[in-house]
């Protein structure tokens, strides 16, 4: 379990709640959530849970990001969690997030270009689409309007693999051929834009 801390503090007026009391708020209503569980025969993993104040990074670094109570337990603030295998930081930048995504593709890609001769463009094709592509696509419509030092490292990621697939090098030259003409591929800001009208759509 993740709690998101939305922080209140760069609105502070004199008749404004203070952030401890904002921190007690939320410990209360983790208190009566875990009543309904407990009478609902389910127990809340304060083990497994993760807290993370959300704010600017102004706001997070000058008001700091207190511990929040679960149960007999205390939560320390962390600067990133994990939630369905999306990476949020405290700003949701989500910069960290691409990060990690990018790294871990460029690992399968460097295994499948290790053994891409004994691979047929068919099967190289398929092998990318489950171990890259899709580690992309995962939950990318968060990714809408992002900045292109963002985005820009995934599609670095979409440009090794069109390279891995056509088994051609680096600096050759006909890579927007490949990725849209060949692989019929969309660019990443145009895939995100994709994923979110077909969301909106359905």
């Amino acid at each position: 379990m993740i709690l998101s801390c939305t922080s209140i503090a760069s609105h502070q007026t004199p008749s404004t709640p203070s952030p401890s009391w904002n921190n007690g708020t939320m410990e209360r209503c983790i208190a009566v959530v875990n009543n309904l569980m407990v009478a609902s025969r389910l127990k809340m993993n304060s083990d497994k849970s993760e807290v993370i104040w959300v704010g600017s990074r102004h706001t997070v670094s000058t008001h700091g990001c207190p511990a929040i109570r679960i149960g007999n337990n205390t939560i320390c603030a962390t600067n990133k969690a994990r939630l369905l295998g999306v990476l949020i930081s405290t700003d949701l930048t989500f910069d960290q997030h691409v990060t990690s995504v990018s790294g871990q593709c460029f690992y399968q890609l460097r295994q499948l270009h290790s053994v891409r001769q004994s691979l047929d463009t068919e099967s190289t094709t398929t092998l990318i689409r489950a171990f890259v592509s899709s580690r992309v696509d995962y939950c990318c419509s968060m990714l809408i309007g992002s900045p292109r030092s963002v985005t820009d490292k995934l599609q670095r990621v979409f440009n090794a693999a069109a390279r891995v697939i056509t088994n051609t090098k680096k600096y050759e030259s006909g890579l927007s051929r490949i990725l849209h003409h060949d692989l019929h591929w969309l660019d990443v800001t145009e895939r995100i834009q994709f994923r979110v009208a077909a969301t909106v759509y359905q």
